[in-house]
């Protein structure tokens, strides 16, 4: 049997506790699976997730939510070379990523 994670929804609730991501334009480095990040984007207005490892992605894909599709937008890509202009967005996330 695989062990829930966060079964209470603890996690999401102080995320969104912590920060508004409300309209705003978000960059999770380190995104993963997609673990967090279904978890705050459905609030967000666009979400970019950036992850080095190809398998995550390719789960983080999978498991993407049908109405946040053109909304998210996952990238194999390190943060030492953010492909993005200064300013871009209007949080990062970083969890689990260092």
């Amino acid at each position: 049997m695989k062990p829930l994670k966060d079964p209470d929804g603890f996690e999401r609730k102080k995320l969104l506790d912590f920060v508004d991501f409300t309209d705003s334009r978000v960059l999770e480095v380190g995104c993963g699976e997609g673990r967090l990040t279904w978890k705050y984007a459905p609030a967000s207005h666009l979400t970019f997730g950036l992850d080095p490892d190809f398998d995550a992605l390719r789960v983080a894909r999978a498991d993407c939510p049908p109405d946040l599709r053109g909304r998210v937008h996952l990238a194999r890509a390190s943060a030492y070379h953010l492909p993005f202009p200064k300013e871009t967005f209007d949080i990062a996330l970083l969890a689990w990523s260092l």
